[in-house]
């Protein structure tokens, strides 16, 4: 097989000029052949002819043998005579010459000579490959006698062939060598361009340098091929550095979106996602090398009366300059993290001892019981602090925070400004937890559990969709909120029985509320990161979908992003079953996770909604409306759908509206409603008037 188009072209140049040249040949040695074979009858048929004459008289007066076999010696100057013989008027031969080129031939003469020669024609016959002559002596009706010759034509055909072979072949096969060496130059010159095209295709792909262009002067179709080539390497080019310049912002803004997602916006420390990071992987070390890790919980007291005193741009100064204090009262390499609210996180290293221990825990809270000077208001605050060792938690990362958050109620229950290091004893305090996981299957069975549904609504303040939420109204435990009830639920494996109820109870009602507002409204489920690990629970969203004739246009299942990256193979393999269906996906708490573009480039959602945390500092944060703008703009250039959640004021709500975002969910639109109330206020699909 030909590896590239120049060996092609020389094979079958070379081929065809062979064939040529050898089909001319043939032919023309087939055409020597005949023409020689029509030569050797013409002679032979004018040698019997003359020697017919010669032996007439012969014949006719007494027959003299030997003057006939003297006649018949005038063959001897012919080389190619097998036999001569001269016959009377009845066919018995009176005499026979045997010619010279009996002695060369192979043939017996059994083979040479027919048994009978009637049955030849006057003049050249063919027989064994041989010219038999025959002539009648005198004339046809009253012969004298009859002269037969046997000639070897094909012996002296061949020499002549080969006669002819060795004076032509030198001169034959020179004449090739000159055509192909003049076919194969001409050949090279016309393939020169493309030559030069593969050797400057490879240099682009060595060097990737798309600004190269081929220079051919060849013709008009290699013009036209460089011409091709050339438009392509500047399509590419064009193409290259469009492409480097957006991935050289993306990557600026996926730089700017990590930065914000692991610090917090305001303060500048380690948010607790990457706190929790770096926590985890702490306490793997220390369980590995069987040491302690440290854990401060801190809860600021008194912040919220400054916040409702000063207002909340004061309350934000206050936490930065807690937070600059904080940094200089821990070593260097420990790690000191905002949890949220007024609430830090301090991480201790290589186990410090108990008095070191407990001389930063003072230091702490003696540091920020000094008075804070902000806008000339001097401001006092304390802290309570709970200690927490690894040990105690058997190196459980839930278990480790639960332990420093017990510690430091403990410290708020002592009175506060206070720490207090975490004791076996206090999970009794964990008794509620007990209580609440043992009573979730049989408030399920006894109707406890209620759904509410939260409002959605466009840029035209027009429902376009509700988020179903659960509620628990318990006789002993009283209301049991979902942010408690469900953490439990998924700890104690028991959250799979809430999310099947959930999902019975959203199909049965998606029906009425579409029926109440319009077909295009969604109902959105919020899934556990434990739900999106039960490929079943696929069979059984189809099977309700069946039964209550519900479209998976209408239901929009929700993921927090956490839950969705933690456990990111059985995340994509679930919900994109999901999308296949025709259900929506909706990306929840987006910014408080992971945020990594390059996972939210790759996984198939269709709406993302901003976390409620951002949205309540819009415009009170720089980094916070800035979070809040690039996601939205990010979701467009994405082709997302963008709903911003907690909007609780106007000018939150105006802001978000001049940035297009395009559904927005919170108590300024309306709470979360019974489904009976929502049904009764539902009028012009007006969210305002269906909670009026």
């Amino acid at each position: 097989m030909m590896r590239s188009i120049k060996s092609t072209l020389t094979s079958l140049t070379i081929a065809s000029l062979i064939f040529a040249v050898l089909a001319v040949l043939a032919f023309s040695i087939q055409e020597h052949q005949s023409l020689y074979k029509d030569a050797v009858k013409r002679d032979l048929d004018a040698l019997s002819e003359n020697m017919s004459n010669d032996l007439l008289p012969i014949l006719a007066n007494n027959t003299d043998e030997f003057e006939l076999t003297t006649t018949l010696l005038r063959l001897d100057t012919y080389q190619n005579v097998i036999l001569a013989a001269i016959y009377d008027k009845n066919w018995q031969q009176i005499t026979l010459y045997r010619g010279k080129a009996l002695q060369h031939t192979s043939q017996l003469l059994s083979t040479i000579l027919p048994k009978n020669f009637t049955r030849f024609s006057q003049g050249v016959n063919e027989f064994n490959g041989n010219l038999i002559v025959i002539k009648t002596v005198g004339e046809e009706t009253l012969p004298q006698g009859y002269l037969v010759i046997i000639n070897d034509a094909e012996t002296a055909m061949n020499k002549s062939m080969y006669s002819l072979l060795s004076n032509i072949f030198p001169w034959v096969t020179l004449l090739i060598i000159l055509v192909i060496v003049g076919l194969l130059h001409i050949q090279n010159k016309l393939l020169a361009p493309l030559v030069s095209l593969s050797g400057l295709a490879k240099v682009v792909k060595q060097t990737q340098d798309y600004s190269l262009r081929f220079q051919s002067k060849g013709k008009s179709e290699i013009k036209r091929l460089a011409k091709d080539f050339n438009s392509m390497m500047a399509t590419i080019e064009s193409e290259t550095n469009k492409n480097i310049k957006i991935n050289k912002q993306l990557i600026e803004q996926q730089h700017a979106m990590e930065r914000l997602a692991n610090f917090d916006s305001l303060t500048g420390l380690p948010n607790r996602q990457f706190f929790m990071q770096s926590l985890r992987v702490e306490l793997s070390r220390a369980e590995r090398d069987s040491i302690n890790v440290i854990l401060m919980y801190l809860d600021l007291d008194g912040f919220k009366e400054i916040n409702d005193t000063y207002g909340h741009d004061i309350g934000d100064v206050l936490l930065v300059d807690v937070a600059k204090r904080l940094k200089s009262y821990i070593r260097d390499g420990d790690i000191t993290a905002r949890l949220g609210g007024d609430e830090f996180l301090i991480l201790l290293h290589n186990e410090p001892s108990e008095y070191f221990l407990t001389q930063i825990a003072q230091r702490i809270v003696s540091g920020l019981g000094e008075p804070f000077i902000i806008n000339e208001w001097e401001l006092s605050i304390s802290v309570s602090i709970g200690i927490a060792k690894a040990k105690d938690s058997n190196f459980n990362l839930s278990e480790f925070i639960s332990n420093a958050d017990i510690a430091m109620y403990r410290s708020k229950l002592a009175g506060r400004g206070v720490f207090t290091e975490f004791l076996p004893e206090m999970v009794e305090d964990n008794r509620r937890k007990l209580l609440v996981a043992n009573a979730i299957i049989p408030a399920l069975h006894k109707d406890k559990f209620e759904m509410y549904y939260q409002a959605k609504v466009d840029l035209n303040e027009e429902v376009v969709g509700f988020e179903a939420l659960i509620r628990w109204f318990d006789d002993e435990l009283g209301t049991v909120s979902p942010t408690e009830f469900i953490s439990i639920a998924e700890q104690t494996g028991k959250i799979n029985h809430l999310t099947e109820w959930v999902l019975a109870q959203v199909f049965q009602d998606t029906p009425r509320l579409i029926s109440a507002f319009n077909c295009d409204i969604k109902v959105a489920i919020n899934l556990s990161a434990l739900d999106i690990k039960r490929p079943q629970l696929l069979s059984l969203i189809a099977q309700l979908a069946q039964r209550n004739a519900v479209n998976p246009s209408n239901i929009e299942f929700e993921v927090t992003e956490s839950a969705y990256l933690e456990n990111f193979d059985d995340a994509d393999l679930f919900l994109g079953e999901l999308g296949k269906s025709g259900y929506s996906i909706a990306l929840d708490d987006f910014g408080t996770g992971y945020s990594s573009l390059s996972y939210l480039t790759k996984i198939p959602i269709n709406t993302l909604k901003i976390d409620k945390q951002f949205v309540e500092q819009l415009e009170l944060s720089e980094q916070s409306t800035l979070i809040t703008t690039t996601i939205i703009q990010m979701a467009k250039q994405l082709n997302l759908t963008i709903c911003a959640e907690g909007v609780e004021t106007v000018q939150q709500k105006d802001f978000l509206l001049a940035h297009h975002c395009q559904q927005l969910q919170g108590f300024l639109f309306a709470k979360p409603n019974a489904l009976v109330d929502i049904l009764a206020g539902a009028r012009n699909n007006k969210i305002l008037q269906a909670n009026s």
